[in-house]
């Protein structure tokens, strides 16, 4: 019997006094009768508006069939189709601004919750015991793949399950990319990312770890001297920016990208960290995305007893999530909105001790559609901190560039290619994800990957 509730069905979550002081997962995840309840929500419309919003296509109505079915696993199977990280989209991908957004349930109601369904079936696939996987025919063609990120991990899963033998160069020691080094544990628990990594080895993918690409071996290298076919670049946009301000060189300031990796991939919240993080009694984190979100809940997580978003624009413009922006209201995070700093403070030892900051109003869109913020007169005043945290984006870093001959790219750093294939202005080498675009969502990333496999098949099917 069809589900005609105008709500969905409300993600388990633990209470916010007690997240915010603990690593652990804030969401728990659908029970199975919760995700059956949910799928009955589906109207399996004839011209499925969902699927043209998720960028890597998967069949939704049909993998929502078979969890009202009760089938999980026939579910698993339609999603594991198009995607390589069920779990990692499930629980990260903007669900809101993509597939449920096209959901016909959500013009007089809420949407389907199909990312929370997907989570569901990916987490209940892999609670179960696991048969060895049979590895596709080998076709004799390889492929190498740079950065094991969303796009490297979803170029290698399509091609690995076409039987190329496909190698994935890690610059870190720990593969994921920005999946491990960049989302807290409390989004994304790592476990659920090396089990994800780890059914892509399954399938054949080999991952070399502590490769860095134009410094260890060279594109170049690869073609050449090394037997590979066709390369992807997926090497992520891990460059970060700075505004430039008096002050940035203070001790206790962080690129967003630094604090998160110290903490997510160095561990540095536990008290045996080798690679601490400086604990802070108030931080300012500037940005208004995913990212700020993501710093600011680490820092409150550490103890800081102050933890302020200083955005520029009002809350309508934030970039976040909606739902990671409620998270970080629960979690007692304060929003310095329409606020823009001018200077970074420091005491006599070089120490943040504030940041001054300047009162902004909205005048007229600029070209990202967004309205512009404009000072606003003798507004200045200051935030007493004593750690500030900049997440106002990241550029590609410009080593592959330099070390590759004749491949172009943006002023800006970013790899340009052909938008329906992902190749680059070099025959064999394709490139997709934050390298091309800066730094974007998971699922796009992992669309790019998926349509430059594609091509690289096609490629090296027609060579």
């Amino acid at each position: 019997m069809a589900n005609m509730s105008k709500e969905k069905n409300k993600m388990p979550s633990q209470a916010p006094e007690v997240r915010n002081k603990n690593f652990l997962e804030v969401a728990l995840g659908y029970t199975p009768e919760q995700a059956i309840d949910e799928a009955k929500r589906c109207l399996n419309c004839k011209n499925k508006p969902c699927v043209s919003g998720c960028p890597v296509s998967i069949r939704i109505p049909d993998f929502i069939a078979a969890i009202a079915d009760g089938d999980f696993e026939k579910a698993y199977d339609i999603i594991t189709e198009a995607s390589s990280l069920p779990a990692v989209c499930g629980r990260v991908c903007p669900q809101e601004s993509q597939c449920e957004h096209n959901c016909v349930r959500g013009i007089k109601g809420e949407p389907v919750a199909i990312g929370r369904l997907e989570r569901f079936v990916a987490d209940y696939h892999n609670s179960l015991p696991k048969s060895i996987a049979e590895k596709p025919a080998k076709n004799g063609h390889k492929v190498a793949i740079v950065g094991s990120g969303p796009s490297g991990l979803a170029c290698a899963g399509y091609l690995a399950k076409k039987g190329y033998d496909v190698t994935i160069f890690e610059a870190l020691h720990i593969p994921g990319g920005v999946l491990v080094y960049g989302i807290p544990e409390f989004r994304l628990p790592k476990d659920i990312v090396k089990k994800e990594i780890d059914a892509l080895k399954e399938l054949g993918v080999e991952i070399q770890t502590n490769v860095v690409i134009g410094k260890t071996i060279s594109v170049d290298e690869l073609l050449s001297d090394m037997g590979y076919e066709a390369v992807f670049i997926g090497s992520g946009a891990g460059l970060p920016k700075f505004m430039n301000i008096p002050g940035e060189n203070l001790k206790g300031v962080y690129s967003a990208n630094e604090f998160l990796t110290r903490i997510n991939l160095m561990k540095a919240y536990k008290e045996v960290s080798a690679t601490p993080v400086y604990k802070a009694k108030s931080v300012a984190v500037v940005g208004g995305g995913n990212v700020a979100m993501d710093a600011a809940r680490c820092a409150k997580r550490l103890g800081a007893e102050n933890v302020y978003i200083v955005y520029r624009r009002s809350e309508a413009e934030l970039p976040a999530r909606v739902e990671e922006v409620e998270h970080a209201k629960e979690e007692g995070i304060e929003f310095k909105l329409l606020t823009n700093p001018i200077e970074i403070l420091g005491d006599e030892n070089g120490f943040v001790k504030g940041i001054k900051c300047v009162e902004m109003v909205l005048g007229e869109p600029d070209e990202s559609g967004r309205r512009r913020p404009v000072t606003k007169e003798n507004s200045e005043f200051v935030i007493d901190v004593d750690s500030v945290i900049m997440s106002i984006g990241t550029s590609p870093n410009p080593l592959i560039k330099s070390t590759t001959n004749g491949l172009e790219t943006q002023k800006w750093g970013g790899i340009i290619v052909d938008e329906s294939t992902g190749l680059t202005s070099r025959e064999g080498v394709y490139a997709g994800g934050d390298a091309v675009t800066g730094a974007a969502t998971v699922i796009l990333a992992m669309g790019a990957g998926k349509n430059a496999g594609k091509a690289i098949d096609e490629y090296l099917t027609n060579k």
